[in-house]
Parts: structure tokens; sequence; C-alpha cells
């Protein structure tokens, strides 16, 4: 989106320190920082990178949000799959457009979104929730960032071993979920020679069972890594990195679907 903030889309304020607030601007409307308070009005008809001031003096610039600004604020239910995790998930996964993805547990939506934007217009996700109160979490998170659940995803609510049963062949399979190693007869069942399976898993106890188990339902090229990030502090007098830096949140393991 571009043009001119309007009322009902979602904005990040970045402060002087770097830190960032999402909101919703709203006619009249009055956004409360630790630094005073911001009228959204002063906001609404300007342009990205518009700088304002908070009622105590703290300078505030404001663009629209990026989707890891949005998935690192939005409500959740069950923990979010981090930006620097989903990144690789798309590339190592082959999640491109046009593809067909079996995606399981929805969780808060994170992933999901991903998933929505990299398959485009011509994919198609279907994703499988085990807890309603997480499926209808995901439901807002959708809603919020796209306006309205994209006419590619389809939501489930259930069990994923019901997959088998439906028929329906996908090229592509990314899960966040505690046994995932259970539903793999399943998913081998209606995964294409070729596809890709992914998941995301914060144990070494898990990401065992699950290499173990992965070529006895038919799948190789098995390869397990996490993804540490760390960011670097510049000026004009040094270049270090910072002193602290996101390093585990969880394992991914890779693997291919055999004829």
């Amino acid at each position: 989106m571009t043009g001119p903030f309007e009322a009902g889309e979602r904005i990040v304020l970045l402060d002087q320190r770097g830190r960032t607030y999402l909101f919703m601007l709203q006619i009249a409307g009055t956004y409360h920082t630790h630094s005073g308070t911001l009228l959204h009005d002063l906001l609404i008809g300007f342009p990205e990178g518009t700088r304002v001031e908070t009622s105590g003096g703290m300078i505030m610039t404001a663009f629209r949000p990026r989707f890891a600004d949005y998935a690192l604020k939005m409500k959740r239910g069950a923990q979010v799959i981090y930006p620097k995790d989903l990144g690789p998930i798309m590339t190592y996964a082959d999640i491109c457009p046009g593809s067909r993805v079996l995606e399981a547990g929805t969780g808060s939506g994170a992933m999901t979104i991903a998933l929505c934007r990299a398959v485009g217009d011509t994919g198609r996700i279907v994703s499988y929730e085990l807890r309603e109160e997480h499926h209808d979490q995901a439901v807002q998170n959708l809603e919020g960032f796209f306006g309205k659940v994209p006419e590619t995803l389809e939501l489930r609510l259930g069990e994923l071993a019901d997959v088998g049963q439906t028929g329906e062949r996908y090229d592509r399979c990314v899960l966040d979920l505690p046994s995932p190693w259970e539903p793999l007869g399943a998913i081998a069942g209606v995964l294409e020679p070729g596809g890709v399976l992914c998941a995301y898993m914060p144990t070494t106890i898990q990401i065992q069972q699950l290499v173990l188990a992965l070529p006895a339902q038919g799948f190789l090229h098995i390869e397990t890594f996490e993804v540490l990030r760390r960011g670097w502090h510049v000026t004009d007098r040094s270049v270090r990195p910072d002193h602290r830096m996101v390093g585990h949140t969880g394992f991914l393991t890779i693997a291919r679907r055999t004829a």
C-alpha cells in the first residue's frame, strides 16, 4: 500500500531509541505512550516517513508495518514462529507462487501469513489447528493483516491425521506441532513424490524422534539446523556486535518425500 496514511490502517511508530509501536489509526484517536500522547489526526493524510512529536517531547517517525513488525507485535495465543525462522522456512521448504501447502498447527497465524504471501494468487494453503482458541486468534490476526482471510487459504479446526481421508494432494508441508512424527503416515499419503516437509521444533528430543521416524515413512535428504540472529551497532566511531542476540528459538528439520 502506498500514498498517505488513512484511518483504519495499522502503522508502526519508530522512536528515537529504535523502539517500535504498532497501532491502528482512527479519526480523532489518541495513542498513549510512556512519553506522552499522540493525536492520530497528526498522521492521517500524511505520507510514510512523517515525523511527529508526542506531548512529552518524544520524536516519532511513522511507517506502514513490515510483516516482521506485525508478526512480533500481533496478539498471540500460541507462541509465534519468529521472523528469523520464517525466512529460512520459506527458502528451504521451497515455498513459491503456485505451491500447494499443508500446514499444522495454525497457532497464532504468523507462519500462515508468511505462506499466504509466498504462494501468491495461484497457490493454496490448508492449515489445521486442534485448539479452537488458537484457531480464532489466527483468524483475527489474518484479518488484521490482510483485511480478510485470503481466498487461497482454508483454515480447518481438527486433527491433521484427518487429511488422509480427503483425497487431496500437496507438494509442501510445514509443521509446528509438539509431536510431528505422529501424523507422518497421513502426510506421506497426501504429499507428492519429491515434496518437501519442514518441521519447526524447540527441543533436541523432538528433532531426534522426528529424524529417526522419517525414513520409515519414505522421507530422505534429511537435514536439521537452527538460525541465530545477531545485530550490529554501527556508528561513526565504532562497529561492534550488539550485546544481546536472538539466539535459539527452534530447530528446522527438512526432508524430501520419495516415490
